[in-house]
């Protein structure tokens, strides 16, 4: 009789990479809508709503049924509608999104709960597979997951019947096998469990599971990082790997308790070496660090024979709950100066408790009596004959994948030129990526930017990894769709800062932190060469209060290469209307605003829609303005203003 545990692997992939896409579109979304009733004042019924059915679809898994024949209906149910529901949420409308998303969540937490009661063993390469077809579908959009284009909803709806029809022959398989010969269940899952797997779903959606994460942590080449990244998550995946470890373990005579031990303090000193430091010392420590997780995933649910089943969904709801709970401390890390200033600084202590909670399991495991031994499992028909035949067809997919990976992340042709007369300038608030209706407009941005006809632009809000912008990296994405060069120089956490993108070759660059009581900011750099001279750009982004730009700008202004005449740009959103402080500072430092040299009347680049204020500058000095505007895009909340100079 054939095996149904293949069918249910393939359709676990499934469905875990779904809800692993749902909760980054679910987040994203959520950050929009707590956006406007923190900032905004917009708090009302609709927000409440909200949250209540964040916290029911979260609170599903409770409802997985014990009896096996209702969970298999249950498993085949919650992965069609899952599947389902994932065609909607290729539609850019944050209410579609925000809604389907809900939807998947709930129901792959229903799915995944009684996975672990049917087919426990399939959990865990599911999982994997699931986060390394992730990230290549990231990767193939460079950091934005491609499959979230409407383009894509007619494969998605094919997707859905053939999972349909793969859950209805996994489902009629298992129902025909005699219970004796049915796979008993060898999980536990306790509290240790639930929060380990709360903890290594955070770690995957907000760090380890992205390489452009991963490779502004470290300061290291996303291209490179990326195939790196794939292997890292695919090794655990194959027979040869495992079966290599155990019996390096068994001929060192490695305990439990040394191995699960090992497994914790890989993980920590990997994200703490990977924070500290920079290049590849630092990438190899944060790959260390997925590596030591995804080891310890099989011990969190693959851990002794089932003593008390009732409480599977118990405890992995508590872990799902718990994840919403990390994500927004961790949100505080990046908004303490709207929130708790205590959490300033606190994104590696955070992700360090959530890498000890993960690991954890590996060494309470060590710890634990042994019970009697399960019965025999019955042995799987292979797919293809076992052997070394197998062993070169798992290394050949592998390498492909590794190869698919790297041509995914190789940087597209750059589009430079050296200008010889005239050059163009702009700044650009982006928003994180968003409009001003928290619809994610980064095509719509690239777009404004390439009509500018802009050879620099210094861009302010920029995300490079956060579960609340789609874990996109806006600054390589920007730089990647344009064919232009990027300095980024994060203030946050690595992952928020401000850039600059230049289609004239940058010579240097670098970036300074501004002073900042309140958020902090930064400040970027790069010599360009022109055909007549060299020039210095600099992008910036002021703090909100006038005493913080009072300190900023007076830091950005010590930084500027004032003394040696080469002219410069210096762009950005400066908080700062013409008249005000901070603008009588800057011409008194001798820079030029060309919207006062040209006559123009004021400049309202902000809000993007029915603009009211002036506060986006691009300042020159060395250089004859010869044009200034604000563009009409209304794809971010700010205008692109743009303006003109001559070389001497």
């Amino acid at each position: 009789m054939k095996d149904h545990r293949p069918l249910r692997t393939l359709e676990a992939i499934v469905v875990v990479l779904f809800t692993l896409q749902a909760v980054r579109v679910l987040f994203s979304v959520l950050f929009g809508i707590i956006y406007e009733a923190v900032f905004e004042g917009l708090f009302g019924i609709g927000t409440a709503v909200t949250g209540g059915v964040l916290l029911l679809a979260l609170l599903a898994p409770l409802l997985a049924p014990r009896e096996r024949q209702c969970l298999r209906w249950t498993l085949l149910g919650t992965a069609c509608i899952a599947a389902l529901a994932r065609i909607p949420m290729t539609l850019d409308n944050p209410t579609i999104r925000l809604w389907s998303s809900l939807v998947i969540v709930a129901e792959g937490g229903l799915y995944i709960a009684c996975l672990l009661r049917e087919s426990p063993a399939s959990f865990v390469p599911a999982t994997l597979a699931a986060l390394a077809a992730d990230q290549l579908l990231r990767a193939a959009g460079q950091t934005f997951d491609v499959t979230l284009r409407s383009s894509w909803w007619p494969l998605l709806a094919v997707l859905w019947l053939a999972l349909t029809v793969v859950s209805a022959k996994a489902c009629a398989l298992a129902s025909l096998l005699k219970d004796a010969q049915t796979e008993t269940p060898r999980v536990r899952l306790s509290w240790a469990g639930g929060l380990a797997l709360g903890s290594f779903l955070f770690l995957q959606t907000s760090l380890l599971g992205f390489p452009n994460a991963l490779a502004r942590w470290s300061k290291s080449n996303y291209s490179i990082l990326t195939p790196a990244l794939l292997l890292v998550t695919i090794l655990p995946l194959l027979p040869l790997v495992r079966n290599g470890i155990e019996q390096l373990r068994a001929r060192l005579g490695i305990s439990g308790k040394v191995w699960g031990g090992s497994l914790l303090a890989l993980a920590l000193a990997g994200l703490v070496v990977g924070y500290l430091l920079t290049g590849w010392v630092a990438a190899g420590g944060l790959l260390l660090t997925q590596l030591a997780v995804l080891l310890s995933l099989r011990h969190v649910v693959e851990d002794r024979p089932l003593d008390q089943p009732e409480r599977i969904h118990v405890w992995l709801t508590t872990g799902l709950l718990f994840f919403l709970v990390i994500n927004f401390i961790y949100a505080f890390a990046f908004t303490y100066a709207y929130t708790l200033a205590f959490f300033r600084g606190m994104g590696l202590p955070i992700v360090l408790a959530a890498a000890l909670l993960a690991t954890l399991p590996t060494l309470l495991r060590a710890k634990e009596p042994m019970l009697p031994p399960a019965p025999p499992l019955p042995r799987p028909t292979p797919l293809l004959p076992w052997g070394k035949v197998w062993q070169m067809v798992q290394i050949g997919g592998l390498i492909g994948l590794v190869v698919l990976a790297a041509v995914f992340a190789r940087p597209p042709a750059k589009h430079l030129r050296v200008p010889y007369d005239v050059i163009r300038v702009g700044t650009y608030n982006i928003h994180y990526g968003y409009g001003t209706f928290w619809h994610f407009n980064l095509e719509e941005m690239a777009r404004t930017i390439e009509e500018s006809g802009a050879d620099i632009v210094a861009l302010q809000e920029v995300d490079t990894g956060r579960i609340t912008s789609y874990g996109v990296d806006d600054a390589l994405w920007l730089a990647r769709r344009l064919g232009m060069q990027v300095v980024y120089q994060p203030t946050v956490e690595y992952l928020t800062g401000v850039a600059l993108l230049s289609r004239i070759p940058v010579e240097d660059s670098g970036g300074w932190l501004l002073t900042s009581h309140e958020e902090q900011t930064g400040m970027a750099w790069a010599q360009v060469r022109t055909a007549t001279s060299m020039l210095n750009a600099y992008g910036l982004w002021l703090g909100l209060s006038a005493d913080e730009r009072a300190r900023q700008i007076e830091d950005a202004l010590g930084k500027l290469d004032l003394a040696s005449g080469t002219p410069l740009v210096l762009g950005g959103d400066f908080n700062s209307t013409p008249g005000s402080p901070t603008y009588q500072r800057l011409t008194a430092a001798g820079l030029i605003d060309p919207f006062a040299v040209l006559g123009r009347e004021p400049a309202y680049s902000s809000p993007a829609i029915n603009p009211t204020e002036h506060i986006d500058f691009v300042w020159v000095r060395g250089l004859e303005p010869m044009d200034a505007q604000v563009l009409l895009s209304l794809a971010s909340d700010h205008r692109m203003v743009i303006i003109e100079a001559r070389i001497p």
